[in-house]
């Protein structure tokens, strides 16, 4: 993997262009490259992003594995063992707590968290060390696409000529902008307030989600550090005005109104991070591909930082991407037609569950209307009552049944087959072979 530098390479030639830098990029490079491909990862690697984590269900946490980074996330992340959602809206129905353990479905986490400038930069430390692919430290101006190949010209004039692009370059993506491609977005009367915390209490792996009229308030386990025996994450959903409030306040005041947030859950809370801030919205897309290009993660779809779904679903994207791709010719217009059809349908379903449950979830907090508290309470207590339906929405929240691409699936490695059937050793070939003689000689004596 070389890492050019502006102006030291005048062209470069690849067969895959991953266009941007983010976790997303790095992982889909890092997928195409094990793959066999020859790839070039093209942008700006992202700033840090204060007190954001990512929580990685099961379906990711196989993706990493098969990417070779698990054990490395592992050791900066902590496992989430149970999912505890309490309804904090006071509406006139009393509403049980839902409580979801791994174990349920007979897992011993339903995933990891870890902090997202650590994960980018484990899967970056990664990719240099494997030296698989090349990286274009570059923005990129502009696109040509073409029916017969595509190229990237580069903020410093350079060209990447590529046979297939794949658009990781975020939800002002360029490459989606050239390729046509429409999007639908909109805006919700919330800012989303992100930190790292150290608590009293030990949050025993659960996390914990309170559910209060203005959004989520989300508290997301991590791995102990620098002294600070109990850590979690925070995603607070509140109005924009809340946020501007509660950002110009003392730290010690603001940690008082969390632990407040949190009913004291954790015990005392100090904010060991910076405090990130940013405006909750969502996009979708007309569609997810053009010819010689494919869009993944948040180029193709945006939502709240509802149940984690966000880099969980990128990465279902990427994998299904790998697999639709697999042994295709990129060079043939009509063979990757057909693989980028399989991806649109594949991928059209599970993105648009995922963006309008999440949705419907997040208008049902925000609007208190008794109708719709009633249909949300009616859920909670279905899911709390019956068995088989919360475990069956757990399976589906964290490896979901309709997208498992082979960088996801649950398999131990098969052994090599023939024709269907497991290659056999010397001796029992010599004694199929006396059977199958026997069955001859048997048959031909009946006949005779």
């Amino acid at each position: 993997m070389a890492e050019t530098i502006a102006g030291e390479s005048p062209a470069i030639d690849t067969q895959i262009l991953v266009a941007g830098a983010g976790s997303t990029g790095i992982a889909a490079a890092l997928a195409f490259a094990k793959a066999g491909w020859r790839v070039t990862l093209a942008g700006r690697f992202p700033p840090p992003l204060p007190g954001r984590t990512i929580a990685l269900f099961e379906s990711s946490v196989r993706f990493l594995d098969s990417i070779g980074v698990l054990e490395k996330v592992r050791a900066a992340a902590c496992p989430i063992e149970t999912i505890q959602m309490i309804d904090d809206t006071d509406q006139l129905l009393p509403v049980p707590d839902l409580v979801m353990r791994s174990e349920e479905i007979y897992l011993p986490a339903f995933g990891l968290n870890v902090s997202n400038d650590e994960l980018t930069a484990i899967l970056l430390e990664h990719a240099r060390a494997e030296q698989s692919f090349e990286i274009v430290e570059s923005d990129i101006a502009d696109y040509e696409i073409e029916d017969d190949g595509a190229a990237a010209i580069l903020a410093d004039g350079r060209r990447i000529a590529a046979d297939f692009i794949v658009a990781a370059d975020g939800r002002a993506s360029r490459a989606r902008a050239a390729a046509g491609i429409d999007t639908k977005e909109w805006t919700y009367p919330q800012v989303a307030l992100t930190a790292l915390l150290r608590h009293e209490l030990p949050h025993d792996n659960v996390s914990t989600e309170f559910h209060t009229r203005s959004g989520p308030f989300t508290l997301v386990p991590l791995p102990p550090r620098d002294g600070a025996e109990h850590r979690s994450s925070l995603v607070w959903l509140m109005s924009p005005r809340d946020a501007k409030r509660r950002l110009a306040k003392p730290r010690d005041e603001l940690q008082y109104e969390m632990e407040d947030y949190s009913r004291e859950k954790l015990g005392s809370i100090t904010i060991e991070s910076g405090i990130g801030e940013f405006r909750m919205g969502g996009l979708q897309v007309s569609r997810l591909t053009a010819p010689r290009l494919a869009l993944v993660g948040e180029t193709c779809h945006v939502f709240p930082p509802i149940g984690a779904q966000g880099l969980n679903l990128s990465l279902r994207d990427v994998a299904d991407l790998e697999d639709c791709l697999a042994s295709v010719d990129l060079r043939n217009p009509k063979e990757l037609a057909r693989a980028l059809m399989r991806y649109e349908v594949h991928r059209r379903a599970d993105i648009g569950f995922r963006t309008h449950g999440v949705d419907l979830l997040n208008r049902s907090l925000i609007i208190p209307y008794l109708p719709i508290d009633l249909i949300r309470g009616a859920g909670f207590i279905a899911m709390t009552a019956l068995g088989p339906l919360r475990r069956a929405v757990m399976r589906e929240g964290v490896a979901p049944h309709l997208a498992q691409p082979r960088l996801m699936r649950d398999e131990a490695p098969k052994e090599p087959r023939m024709r269907g059937k497991r290659p056999r050793g010397p001796e029992a070939i010599v004694d199929a072979a006396k059977g199958a003689f026997a069955h001859l000689r048997e048959t031909a004596s009946r006949l005779g």
